[in-house]
């Protein structure tokens, strides 16, 4: 002890300037956080991922207040769609239901008049988003009714992509949680949040399914493959909800752009047998990106990456 004191007192003594008499001026390098290299390779990623996030929330400024109406409207297109197509080809349908699906007479009927009905008063409930709960019961209800009363239940495509129409619905679900005005204010609403939450999961995982089958079809080639491979990588960030949302728009607009050159049913004569099923493709396609379209709005919710970034 007495030694420490004598040598910190010349110092003081001798009446000198102590300039840092507590120390701080310590030229040890610090243990502590450094600044970020700009050359290094990983920071370069995370630069270019905070600008492209930044220029889809400037860009999607102008059409925020109107995407969860677009995003609702893209989701049940399909529905209207196939409610149309039913109603004008309803004795096709008929013939099919009875003479190979082996529906009885009346029977066949009531399960097209109760898909029509159905797809019909639950799109516009979506749309103009009036007992969305039931609307989207309802529809998921004709997903399954159509499954197993056409048979496709075991086909993979359509079981893949009607996924993602599951996975839209979902979202349609959880949009109209968020917007749920609360009735009762001041009460606590911890299991609504956790609803939201395991519903914007579900509907972010079901979502890349349509891309899943996309994969699965047609014939390979280069740029098939590098379009793939980067497809697959948005999806799996979308799916873990890291970037979430400048991986979902990048979705929208490489799906978009798919749909239009690959499913251009208009394209095709109408006695085309190959027309209805590039029809049908195209307006189930339009519902992935509506659900993509919502979960841009939105936000990938509390079980998610980003999210988990805020908190740590």
């Amino acid at each position: 002890m007495s030694a420490r004191i004598s040598l910190a007192r010349p110092a003081a003594a001798s009446g000198g300037y102590a300039p840092d008499p507590h120390g701080f001026g310590n030229t040890r390098s610090s243990s502590g956080y450094r600044a970020a290299n700009p050359d290094d390779p990983l920071e370069k990623l995370r630069a270019f991922a905070r600008t492209v996030e930044e220029n889809v929330d400037i860009y999607s400024q102008p059409l925020k207040p109107h995407l969860p109406a677009i995003g609702r409207f893209l989701i049940v297109v399909t529905f209207l769609e196939d409610s149309l197509r039913i109603v004008s080809q309803w004795g096709d349908q008929l013939w099919y239901l009875q003479k190979h699906r082996h529906f009885w007479w009346g029977f066949s009927h009531l399960f097209l008049a109760i898909n029509v009905l159905t797809m019909i008063f639950g799109s516009g409930a979506v749309i103009f988003k009036k007992n969305s709960e039931y609307a989207v019961g309802g529809l998921l209800g004709v997903v399954v009714m159509q499954a197993f009363g056409y048979g496709l239940i075991f086909d993979l495509n359509f079981f893949l992509r009607n996924l993602s129409v599951i996975g839209g619905l979902l979202m349609v679900l959880t949009d109209s949680m968020y917007t749920r005005k609360k009735i009762f204010a001041g009460l606590p609403t911890l299991s609504e949040n956790d609803r939201k939450k395991y519903f914007l999961l579900a509907g972010r995982v079901l979502l890349i399914f349509l891309f899943l089958g996309f994969m699965l079809r047609g014939q390979w080639s280069i740029g098939r493959a590098i379009v793939s491979l980067v497809g697959l990588g948005a999806c799996g960030m979308v799916a873990v909800g890291f970037k979430a949302k400048w991986s979902a728009a990048f979705l929208v607009i490489m799906l978009s752009i798919f749909n239009a050159f690959i499913n251009a049913w208009w394209s095709v004569h109408s006695a085309h047998p190959q027309r209805d099923f590039l029809k049908y493709d195209f307006f189930q396609t339009l519902s992935i990106v509506g659900g993509l379209i919502l979960l841009v709005n939105m936000g990938p919710g509390g079980l998610s990456v980003d999210e988990k970034k805020k908190t740590y």
